[in-house]
């Protein structure tokens, strides 16, 4: 697995050993950032939600973002993720918090954050998890949160204050696109 882009393009991301972890392919990865660039997506301050690998956050770390935070359940995807920051030299603009979510949000820096990424393992329910992020001061206006589930999993049309704009279907994985409803 590689970075796509950026100041790190082509250099290698390692993952924890064993299948624990579902990294998020080239071939979505790159398909997400192409239609994150045409919608215009800010990279400044990004959250990465069921980090495993980090590598959707490292891309957007490469692409130019100013500070990233990865939520990770797993202690050995945890270290992968700090090995991987520190290889790249990134490790300075980011945070990595090692803990189940959603209770892990509170030990989240106070947002908003302009892209946040939420990949779980595909069985895993999510609706709770939106619910908390609407109302924990994590989401601006214009902040654009990213769910990549099962091609199978309908997403929701409206969780909480975010409405689903856009899904795209690559393979297995359907990158779903959400935003703040006006007036939230």
């Amino acid at each position: 697995m590689r970075v796509i882009a950026g100041a790190a393009r082509g250099r290698a991301l390692r993952g924890p050993r064993g299948a624990a972890t579902r990294p998020t392919s080239a071939r979505v990865r790159a398909a997400l950032f192409s239609l994150l660039e045409a919608r215009g997506a800010a990279f400044d301050r990004v959250l990465d939600l069921f980090a495993g690998t980090g590598a959707l956050a490292i891309e957007a770390l490469s692409r130019g973002a100013q500070e990233a935070v990865f939520v990770e359940q797993s202690r050995a995807a945890c270290m992968a993720i700090e090995r991987n920051l520190v290889a790249l030299g990134l490790r300075e603009r980011a945070r990595v918090i090692c803990g189940a979510l959603p209770s892990a949000l509170a030990r989240v820096p106070t947002g908003p954050y302009t892209l946040i990424f939420i990949d779980p393992p595909y069985a895993a329910r999510v609706e709770e998890l939106f619910a908390r992020l609407g109302t924990s001061g994590m989401l601006a206006p214009a902040t654009i949160v990213v769910y990549e589930h099962d091609r199978r999993v309908t997403p929701p049309m409206r969780c909480g204050v975010l409405a689903l704009t856009l899904s795209r279907t690559y393979g297995d994985s359907t990158i779903s696109l959400y935003q703040a409803l006006e007036g939230n």
